[in-house]
C-alpha cells in the first residue's frame, strides 16, 4: 500500500512574501509653500500619505521640521515647510508619485531617494 503525503499551503502567505520582495525602502523630503497657514499643514501631509498608501505603500513615519530658510530661492520663495517621509513601496509606483508631486500647487520642491 502506498500512502501519499500531502502538503498545503496556508493561503495569503506566499502572496505576501512575495509582494515584500519587490517593495524598496524610500525617504522623501518635500517642500511646502511658506504662505500655507500651519493648521493647512496637516491635509497636505495626508494628501502625500494617500498617495503612497493608494499604492499599496507602508509608511514608516512622516517627521515635520518646521518652517526652514531655503538654501536658495525656489519659484521666489526664500523659506518652506520641511516635511521628511520614509516609506517601502515597489519602485514602478514612484513615477506616479512624483507625477503628482510635480502638478501640487502647495509643494514647490521634492526629492525622492531609494535607500540601500
Amino acid at each position: 500500500m502506498v500512502t501519499k503525503r500531502v502538503t498545503r499551503k496556508k493561503a495569503g502567505k506566499e502572496p505576501e512574501k512575495v509582494a515584500e520582495k519587490n517593495f524598496r525602502d524610500y525617504e522623501m523630503v518635500f517642500v511646502i509653500k511658506p504662505d500655507v497657514a500651519e493648521e493647512n499643514l496637516n491635509p497636505i501631509v495626508d494628501k502625500v500619505s494617500l498617495l503612497i498608501t493608494n499604492r499599496d505603500g507602508i509608511i514608516s513615519g512622516m517627521e515635520r521640521w518646521g518652517k526652514r530658510k531655503l538654501a536658495y530661492p525656489i519659484k521666489h520663495f526664500t523659506e518652506g515647510y520641511y516635511i521628511l517621509g520614509r516609506f517601502k513601496i515597489r519602485p514602478s509606483a514612484t513615477r506616479e508619485i512624483e507625477a503628482n508631486l510635480l502638478i501640487s500647487e502647495e509643494i514647490i520642491r521634492f526629492l525622492l531617494v531609494k535607500i540601500e
